[in-house]
């Protein structure tokens, strides 16, 4: 890994334009791989490492003039600057409660919300707890019925029943739906 030597940071501290370039020059890398590592490709809020690494360029520009070696390296320097900006840049993004989008839509999402996703999602694995619970038969007729639609008769020939046997056994198996809910259910679905 390149570093700047403690002659060049002198001379970039005493306001050597050419020096400070090179300076610039050889941390930029250094500075983008540490917010890279930090931040992954799209950081916080939208920030890439590309622009921390932006903006802890510009703070070592400004606080170069003010530099001091105390013996330590230059780059400890460089790295307290760029913990910082990192820290900013996700402070920044917990603030910031927007999505980004390439387009505002003309109207709005049809989609249900959070809140109602997150119930069915919860209702979907309380019933899917309940039917695993039934034997095959009772499982598959419910489903057939209920979630796809068919008729008793036509759930009868797929399962080699009649549909009155069919009928029966979906009676029984709702019961027994009901018996192992008990009240559980209920809130959620009434």
């Amino acid at each position: 890994m390149d570093t700047p030597d403690p002659d060049l940071v002198r001379r970039a501290a005493a306001g050597d334009p050419a020096a400070v370039a090179r300076v610039l020059t050889v941390i930029r890398p250094i500075v983008v791989r540490y917010s890279l590592a930090r931040l992954g490709h799209v950081g916080a809020g939208g920030a890439t490492a590309e622009d921390v690494a932006q903006e802890v360029c510009l703070a070592v520009l400004r606080a170069l003039p003010r530099f001091v070696d105390q013996g330590r390296p230059f780059l400890a320097f460089v790295y307290g600057i760029a913990a910082r900006k990192v820290a900013d840049a996700c402070r920044n993004a917990s603030r910031d409660r927007t999505d980004s989008v390439a387009e505002v839509p003309d109207t709005a999402d049809p989609a249900p919300g959070p809140e109602p996703r997150a119930l069915n999602a919860d209702l979907n694995a309380r019933l899917s707890g309940l039917l695993a619970q039934l034997p095959a038969t009772h499982r598959e007729i419910l489903v057939l019925r209920l979630a796809v639609g068919m008729t008793a008769d036509e759930v009868g020939t797929v399962l080699g029943m009649t549909g009155g046997a069919v009928r029966l056994a979906q009676h029984r198996a709702l019961t027994r739906v009901r018996a192992l809910a008990g009240d559980s259910l209920s809130a959620v679905i009434g």
